[in-house]
């Protein structure tokens, strides 16, 4: 599937439909307009982008807060 619906999306993401129009809003979710008024869809492609984009964002979190907390990870 090379398109998917806001509803779609939430559901993979485990948030609201809202949580997700949102994102396309602010854009840092890309989307498009189809069809008739609130008909969007995302691209998969642009959907896993958006999903790498948090991961690295999330470890770069957790990495600044062990630094900055001198917090070392057991092995």
């Amino acid at each position: 599937m090379r398109f998917m619906r806001l509803d779609d999306v939430a559901e993979e993401l485990g948030v609201t439909v809202s949580l997700v129009r949102n994102l396309v809003k602010t854009g840092e979710l890309p989307a498009i307009q189809v069809g008739g008024r609130g008909m969007w869809r995302v691209e998969r492609e642009d959907f896993e982008q958006y999903i790498q984009r948090q991961r690295e964002a999330a470890q770069a979190a957790a990495a600044k807060y062990r630094e900055e907390n001198d917090v070392e990870l057991d092995a």
